[in-house]
């Protein structure tokens, strides 16, 4: 098996440091916010985010039988050790890599407070100032989730108007891009499993997408998401119909395991088609890239691997002239990990924002003004991520109700 523990002994003593322990905890935001703090022997604390949902706190804390010792400073050999140490339990895609995820993000954190450089710097390098938010946004009650199944509203949700009346009113708060979810109860008429729509359904969605559009014209970037509904044939059939409204993209049409299959949709439609957030690592994105299988590459960093990870993969969508807009469902944590990637990426377009109900977001982290203004968030100059958790705020809203942090 191969070995990437720490087998070197010359560095200076500033940055020989070690990891003395790793901790995680949930928090209860519109989703279950995983994030994850690691502590090191030089009183320095990072702390990052893994995407949503179960199993997280369980993986982490066992991370910690072969990572305390270890230099948090060396980021991508750690990640390794990780996917090696773990290899035997699935580790080299699903959560196990998520669970690094937000480990690598905590790493990156304490690197760049030892170093004295905000996390972008460390990636590299510094393409943009402001990183460009889309908002993910709902008509009415459109779409909730519990315990990872979409729960539907009443069919008023999802009238044309509901859509377009939800967009008036984020455009007024100055994004100049948004997505809403396109999936609707219908589409499982008069079979919920076959992923095949009615034309009814279809004209429907162009209904909805037609009257948005004439709600905010044509200089609002607009996407919708799709959820990996839909048969080869309904893909095609509906990316066809939404053509003349010159999307910024239609998003995860088809279940996500067949790649020939995407690919066929992706060539099918002048409709800008848009995948890849739910993909492990560089390995399963690769073949969508070089086979030009996608328009727009959207991997969640916090699923995917890390923001190292993220950043091959955009390196691959690059070779490929493939723009990178990253899927974002964090706390602001998570999120400024993401701006910090976003702003060392040439070929980055838009950041997602998914918590638009969630009025205590901001407070999640110590500052005083709002992380995102005028649809557009600051890249950090501080060192690390450039933000910190406010306890107080986290403790109020910690998923058990009663543990502390």
């Amino acid at each position: 098996m191969r070995d990437y523990s720490d087998h070197t002994d010359d560095r200076h003593p500033d940055r020989d440091v070690e990891i003395t322990e790793i901790n995680s905890y949930v928090i209860d935001g519109n989703f279950e916010w995983n994030l994850i703090e690691i502590e090191t022997d030089a009183g320095v604390t990072g702390i990052g985010e893994a995407y949503r949902g179960g199993g997280i706190p369980e993986l982490v804390a066992y991370t910690n039988r072969f990572l305390v010792g270890e230099n948090p400073l060396d980021v991508e050999r750690v990640v390794k050790r990780i996917i090696q140490e773990m290899s035997g339990h699935g580790g080299t895609t699903g959560k196990v890599v998520t669970a690094a995820s937000g480990i690598e993000i905590a790493l990156w954190d304490i690197a760049g407070k030892i170093l004295g450089l905000p996390v972008y710097q460390l990636l590299g390098s510094k393409y943009r100032d402001e990183i460009r938010i889309y908002c993910d946004t709902h008509a009415g009650e459109a779409y909730r989730v519990a315990d990872g199944a979409t729960a539907y509203a009443n069919d008023d949700a999802y009238s044309p108007e509901a859509y377009a009346d939800a967009a008036a009113e984020v455009t007024d708060m100055g994004f100049t891009a948004l997505k809403f979810d396109l999936d609707l109860p219908m589409d499982n008429t008069p079979d919920r499993t076959n992923g095949r729509l009615t034309n009814g359904a279809i004209e429907h969605k162009r209904e909805i997408v037609e009257t948005v559009r004439s709600e905010i014209g044509y200089d609002i970037d607009l996407a919708f998401d799709c959820h990996w509904e839909y048969s080869v044939e309904s893909a095609k059939r509906l990316a066809r119909e939404l053509e003349p409204f010159k999307l910024m993209w239609l998003e995860d049409l088809l279940p996500p395991e067949n790649l020939d299959a995407q690919k066929a949709v992706t060539a099918s439609t002048h409709t800008p088609i848009a995948t890849g957030e739910n993909r492990f690592r560089v390995h399963e994105l690769s073949d969508l890239l070089y086979d030009q299988g996608v328009d727009i590459i959207t991997p969640d960093p916090t699923t995917v691997g890390g923001l190292a990870e993220t950043m091959k993969i955009a390196s691959r969508a690059e070779e490929n002239y493939i723009p990178i807009s990253p899927h974002n469902v964090c706390s602001p944590i998570g999120t400024m990990a993401c701006v910090h990637l976003c702003a060392a990426l040439p070929n980055f377009d838009v950041l997602e924002y998914h918590a638009l109900e969630v009025d205590w977001w901001d407070d999640l982290v110590a500052q005083d003004d709002p992380l995102i203004q005028d649809g557009y968030i600051a890249v950090p100059e501080k060192p690390g991520l450039g933000v910190e958790l406010d306890e107080r705020v986290a403790s109020r809203h910690l998923l058990d109700g009663d543990a502390t942090l």
